[in-house]
């Protein structure tokens, strides 16, 4: 069928009239000097005029009605038919009938019409044989197959063609349509990665400010508080020389280590005593220097099968063996300690031990599983804010332990292991960490 937004062309409406009026002006000559009258030839060719004029170049909405066009091209049919029979030369007009075929008719109706077409040709084309004799109805019978098998042929072709244009025009339709969406899509992708983006610099940030804060607690805190320390002994060494000097000898030592350590942190690299040795051999090097400064005996203890971990989680608990060190001896009075590394077949332990005054855990929010962190997150205290008594119940002390616990925390639950700590008044205190076995390769 014709598509009402596509003009026809010139030759195609003007040329059935002006082959019908060359058709007439040769039947006129014909039959003039045949002395036969043409007045039934005209008036038939007007009537095919009119009947092309008045249904189908004067409405051009009605080429898109099926039953009036269906109408319209049988009429045309029959007149072209009649005037055949009457003379055979009316056959030159058929091109015109299939032009009507193929514009007017849909399908399956357009094959039925394109044969009616060429009927009407094979029948002009036959028509000075003699159907009476079989080899004259064979002949026949062979011209209208020459006209109409092909002819169908054609328009079967025609229409595989137009459904394949159909087809591409579709896919390209949803083409463009995919490609507008992966438009949009894109540009909501981009605004995403852009907030993405933000947010992971966002994330970045925090996540070195805790490493920041993590590190100066671990180095600067922790070796200022031992200067502070061995100061106020060298202060209360009264007369003694010797006594003045190894304290000042040791706040100098710790100055030097904890700038090398601040450093160190600051360009994330690997802590001093991990540098050279393994992990055991580094916590029993941290507790010597630790017993040497506070003179406190610590026994480090190593069982299972010492093997290589990954970087961070001997970072890790090295670091949170010198945080529990280091409560120890800020807080605990403790007369001895115990550090115990644990390799085993899927995580690896360490246990910080002392015998010192210990607290009531109850007051510290801690249930040894962790449920403390809010608390101590919310309050910023260290082991806890509170004001905690020790087992002799002489008198307040602050147990400033809450970013250090936090510290330990953040570090060894970031590498999905957990901590726990458990303590009783008068009966010392325990850390005990654990992470999974993840060992680096050799």
């Amino acid at each position: 069928m014709s598509d009402p937004a596509v003009r026809w062309p010139l030759p195609v409406t003007v040329g059935p009239y002006a082959l019908l009026a060359l058709l007439a002006g040769v039947t006129v000559a014909i039959k003039q000097s045949a002395g036969a009258s043409p007045l039934i030839d005209l008036v038939l060719c007007a009537l095919m005029a009119a009947w092309m004029l008045g249904l189908f170049t004067l409405r051009p909405a009605w080429r898109e009605r099926v039953p009036v066009m269906a109408v319209f091209f049988t009429v045309l049919i029959l007149l072209t038919a009649i005037l055949v029979v009457r003379d055979p030369w009316f056959g030159f007009f058929t091109p015109a009938g299939y032009i009507y075929a193929f514009r007017v008719l849909r399908w399956p109706w357009q094959p039925a019409g394109v044969a009616a077409v060429a009927m009407v040709s094979g029948t002009a084309q036959a028509y000075g044989v003699d159907k009476t004799t079989p080899v004259g109805l064979i002949t026949y019978v062979a011209v209208m197959a020459a006209n109409v098998i092909p002819m169908c042929g054609f328009a079967w072709f025609a229409r595989r063609s137009a459904q394949q244009n159909d087809e591409r025009k579709r896919a390209l339709e949803e083409a463009r349509e995919a490609n507008r969406k992966l438009e949009t899509t894109l540009t909501e992708n981009a605004a995403l990665h852009e907030q993405l983006l933000a947010q992971a610099r966002q994330a970045g940030v925090h996540d070195e400010r805790r490493r920041m804060a993590r590190e100066i607690h671990d180095t600067l805190a922790q070796g200022l508080t031992g200067i502070i320390t061995q100061l106020h002994a060298a202060e209360h060494a009264g007369d003694d020389p010797a006594e003045w000097r190894r304290h000042i000898e040791a706040a100098t030592r710790l100055a030097g280590e904890s700038l090398s350590e601040a450093r160190r942190s600051v360009d994330a690299l690997r802590p001093e005593p991990l540098r050279t040795a393994r992990l055991g051999e580094a916590l029993a090097s941290v507790a010597s220097r630790w017993s040497a400064l506070h003179e406190i005996p610590v026994q480090v203890t190593t069982t299972g099968t010492a093997r290589p971990m990954r970087p961070e989680v001997e970072v890790a608990l090295l670091r949170t063996a010198q945080e529990a060190l280091t409560n120890v001896a800020k807080h605990a009075r403790a007369t001895r300690a115990g550090v115990t590394l644990s390799y085993m077949e899927h995580e690896v332990a360490l246990d910080v031990r002392d015998d010192g005054a210990g607290f009531d855990p109850a007051r510290l929010g801690d249930n040894g599983d962790g449920s403390d962190a809010a608390h101590l997150r919310d309050s910023g205290g260290g082991f806890g804010p509170a004001r905690l008594r020790d087992g002799g119940g002489d008198g307040p002390r602050t147990a400033h332990l809450g970013f250090g616990l936090i510290a330990m925390r953040q570090r060894i639950e970031g590498l999905s292991g957990t901590l726990q700590v458990e303590s009783e008044l008068g009966a010392g205190t325990g850390i005990s960490a654990r992470v999974p076995a993840e060992w680096a390769e050799s």
